[in-house]
């Protein structure tokens, strides 16, 4: 029988590496052993084991020590610790510092298989993940799509569910959560991976424009039409089209939208003739599309068309975790890019990145890891190289209340503070018009331009 994993069990009682070993072996476990913890780490390094299973209280090196020991070759080893009852604090210290669970002694041969299996399912969940978002990157030639959150794994397990099937999907997220490359990335898992993928945005072009756009014209429909054109359902047949803030279309448009995904088939502008098309849609938005169905701004019949499958995504600062990782990604990238030697973060300066709120998602991060590494003139980005509501907000929101500041700075971080989440809401109401929001603020384009690119914002 094919064994389930590799256990290195470190106890220095006798009795209970024995009992370890039978009952690990019985559950079908392959098992290394080692009474001394201070040669954990040489064994670690040489088995590689799925699992630590490591006393708490032992001479010489400690379960804590056993636990920082193996992170240092193996920041997700997936390790246990078997303490007494008057340990048990220190254990959940340990949990804290990134120990998997502990077991209580005397634990039965239940309570052990069922932490050794829960241990082992979560360490299998991180490599099903890894290899999906290897497999990813591969096939797309882009690593953009980036977490090990479990509001991402449950993502990318959608992804594998829903991608080779042709129902119609609608990518839900906030601006900056990465709409397209999810929808890129279902089409490249598709059975229409060899085909077209059409990205449409939806909010740079008024009606007719859009119309046009999407299902051609015929010469002389319009002025300016001089030549016949197809649309961009007709490039996309056989392929994926994007439709990236479908919220935003006028109820016009939105009726002839609803033929075309009813019947296959679009008719150019200024044309009577009918013409198929065989194209799979995927729709992405961060309105509530619901709610405008029940204000009356988006067709009930078109949304749940568009809605056969919903794909919500979650905002980066509900990604417990992902922010280390993503932030290391676009440093490695702009370094690279950038010919600078810069291959890491201060914690101190992790600790800010973390700390934020992240309106912006993703793309914000991005932007922010780009200008950190243009700044850099270490091999660590420090805090000083990170913009300056990132650090001083952070440092408000970890430390002291504005209250508890010199007068200048306490209007430094609420004039900062203010004046993005002033930005956001403004562009937000004026559905990402620069000019209308502008004109709203009283102020220049050039200054809107200004702001956007002080604090890292972009349209999507």
């Amino acid at each position: 029988m094919p064994k389930l994993g590799r256990v290195l069990v470190i106890v220095d009682e006798v009795d209970m590496i024995e009992n370890c070993v039978k009952l690990l072996t019985r559950f079908g476990y392959e098992v290394v052993t080692e009474a001394d913890g201070s040669k954990a780490a040489t064994l670690y390094e040489r088995e590689r084991p799925d699992l630590v299973l490591t006393d708490l209280r032992m001479p010489g090196l400690d379960g804590p020590g056993v636990l920082q020991a193996v992170q240092a070759i193996d920041a997700e080893a997936t390790v246990i610790l078997i303490t007494a009852f008057a340990t048990i604090e220190t254990a959940v210290e340990a949990i804290k510092e990134g120990a998997f669970d502990y077991l209580p002694k005397p634990f039965s041969a239940d309570q052990l298989k069922v932490c050794v299996e829960r241990a082992m399912g979560q360490r299998r969940l991180r490599e099903e993940n890894r290899r999906l978002l290897e497999r990813l990157t591969e096939t797309h030639r882009f690593d953009n799509i980036i977490g090990r959150s479990l509001s991402m794994l449950q993502v990318f397990e959608t992804i594998k569910k829903v991608a080779k099937s042709e129902a119609n999907i609608l990518i839900i997220g906030e601006t900056g959560t990465g709409k397209e490359l999810i929808a890129r990335s279902l089409h490249a898992n598709s059975r229409r991976a060899a085909g077209p993928f059409i990205p449409v945005d939806c909010v740079s072009l008024p009606e007719n424009l859009l119309e046009s756009e999407l299902f051609g014209h015929e010469k002389g429909a319009f002025t300016g039409a001089q030549a016949t054109r197809p649309g961009l359902f007709e490039f996309a047949s056989g392929g994926t089209i994007i439709l990236d803030e479908v919220g935003d279309i006028s109820l016009n448009l939105q009726a002839k939208l609803l033929r075309v995904l009813q019947e296959r088939q679009v008719r150019r502008v200024g044309s009577n003739r009918i013409i198929e098309v065989d194209v799979r849609v995927i729709s992405a938005t961060n309105h509530d599309l619901a709610q405008a169905v029940a204000t009356g701004s988006f067709r009930e019949d078109l949304y749940y068309r568009l809605n056969v499958i919903s794909l919500p995504l979650p905002p980066l600062r509900d990604r417990t975790g992902d922010i280390q990782l993503i932030a290391h990604h676009y440093l490695t990238k702009y370094a690279a890019g950038s010919g600078k030697e810069v291959t890491g973060i201060t914690s101190e300066a992790m600790r800010l990145l973390e700390a934020h709120r992240w309106p912006g998602n993703v793309r914000e991060l991005q932007n922010v890891m780009e200008r950190a590494v243009v700044l850099a003139e270490h091999e660590l980005v420090r805090p000083q190289e990170l913009p300056e509501h990132i650090r001083v907000k952070a440092e408000v929101v970890s430390t002291l209340s504005p209250n508890e500041l010199p007068l200048k700075q306490a209007k430094e971080v609420w004039a900062g503070s203010f004046e993005r989440d002033y930005l956001i809401q403004l562009l937000k109401r004026h559905d990402g018009n620069i000019s209308q929001a502008a004109k709203a603020a009283c102020v220049d384009r050039k200054t809107v331009h200004r702001l956007m690119k002080k604090y890292g914002i972009k349209l999507s």
